[in-house]
């Protein structure tokens, strides 16, 4: 791409009481992705915010299948870091509060690294479910705070107490306290 003609918008966004920003658009269609005849094309989109002093707050580049045009490049870059948002945050949760999901892979000679996934990932997905339907479960993860610690803080008074339903389960992880048996 270098020394390539790039197309580019700019747009500076002022806001009340707070810093000016500068966005600066530059992209190109239909380069080809990797090296070689049978490269897929794409369309390049470069992002550069500059606060108003000049010190680049963010750089990033996007490739798409959209088309890019002056009248549309700062809606799709706007979906574009929403979603690197999401799956970058997804992700780091999965790898880093409580799922642990990076510590399966290397486990086995053939299936068991895929199970520990599948099962991560399962969990997850409970996990997710619990946080917008259970409200127990709300009012746990609210009074234990962070999600590694809450997994922490499950396993270990499981480890101690038998209970004998989830709601005296989750009732005591809010509470503090061990259910009278």
């Amino acid at each position: 791409m270098e020394g390539a003609p790039l197309d580019e918008r700019t747009v500076v966004e002022r806001r009340p009481g707070k810093r000016s920003l500068t966005y600066r658009y530059r992209w190109i269609e239909g380069v080809p992705l990797r090296d070689g005849k049978d490269a897929l094309p794409v369309n390049w989109l470069g992002v550069t915010i500059t606060n108003e002093t000049g010190k680049t707050t963010y750089d990033g580049a996007f490739v798409t299948c959209l088309s890019l045009t002056t009248d549309n490049v700062v809606e799709v870059a706007a979906c574009a870091r929403a979603r690197w948002k999401i799956e970058n945050e997804r992700f780091n949760v999965l790898k880093n509060n409580g799922h642990n999901l990076a510590h399966n892979f290397g486990h086995g000679k053939k299936y068991l690294a895929r199970t520990f996934a599948a099962m991560n990932l399962l969990a997850f997905a409970f996990h997710t479910a619990c946080d917008c339907l259970e409200t127990l479960w709300q009012q746990a993860r609210e009074a234990v705070g962070a999600r590694a610690r809450f997994f922490q803080d499950l396993h270990t008074i499981t480890t101690y107490v038998l209970f004998p339903s989830w709601p005296s389960f989750m009732i005591a992880v809010v509470t503090g306290k061990a259910p009278s048996i």
